[in-house]
């Protein structure tokens, strides 16, 4: 497989990699902060079998990358103008940050929370890839209560043939994405880790 910043041109692997995940297809890729188990976030069947092949708790959410701002809409979140501009400040990067998302239809994803996380990626190879695949959940690529991996071949020893696909960007020492939440105009740190948080009040 080739490296992720090869992905985005029209060359045969690419287009491999693009059919698979539009056909409901799954796989291992790095994303700009760690190996990720990647899949379509509108397709109810291929999250289910993310959370099979991964092990996941049921109840708990994954994050889901977006190429642009305006993919939020394919969720009907709506997002008032603290938050718009929150986002502004820190997308795109290495922060997720989780929005609400009450609606019955996409229970599948936010499991009962009434909200979603969501991440707009610094790498512009992988933005290119989301223009054409659509948002995709992506939760680290191991089994849930095992670790990360930071090597496809590690990833290969988790989950074997049963995924469609590997991308291999050689060893990666990285750290998962931060993770915020917006209440009440407040910025709440949920999770510490490769994003750093740089602005004023807003």
């Amino acid at each position: 497989m080739r490296q992720i910043n090869d992905v985005v041109k029209n060359s045969q692997a690419n287009n491999r990699i693009i059919k698979i995940l539009k056909d409901g297809g799954i796989g291992v890729m790095p994303t700009d902060t760690i190996y990720g188990l990647v899949g379509s976030a509108l397709s109810k069947k291929t999250v289910e079998k993310v959370y099979k092949v991964r092990r996941r708790n049921p109840e708990k959410p994954f994050i889901i990358l977006i190429a642009i701002v305006e993919d939020l809409n394919l969720f009907r979140i709506k997002i008032d103008s603290y938050s718009k501009k929150l986002l502004s400040r820190v997308w795109p990067g290495m922060v997720s940050v989780i929005l609400p998302c009450p609606y019955k239809n996409f229970e599948y994803l936010h499991r009962g929370t009434s909200s979603l996380a969501f991440r707009l990626p610094k790498n512009k190879g992988l933005i290119n890839l989301l223009k054409k695949t659509g948002p995709l959940v992506a939760p680290s690529a191991n089994p849930e209560g095992l670790p990360p991996v930071d090597n496809i071949r590690d990833a290969k020893k988790y989950f074997g043939k049963r995924i469609d696909f590997y991308v291999n960007q050689g060893k990666i020492k990285a750290m998962p994405s931060t993770l915020i939440q917006i209440k009440n105009k407040q910025i709440l740190i949920l999770r510490e880790g490769a994003g750093k948080l740089h602005f004023e009040k807003l």
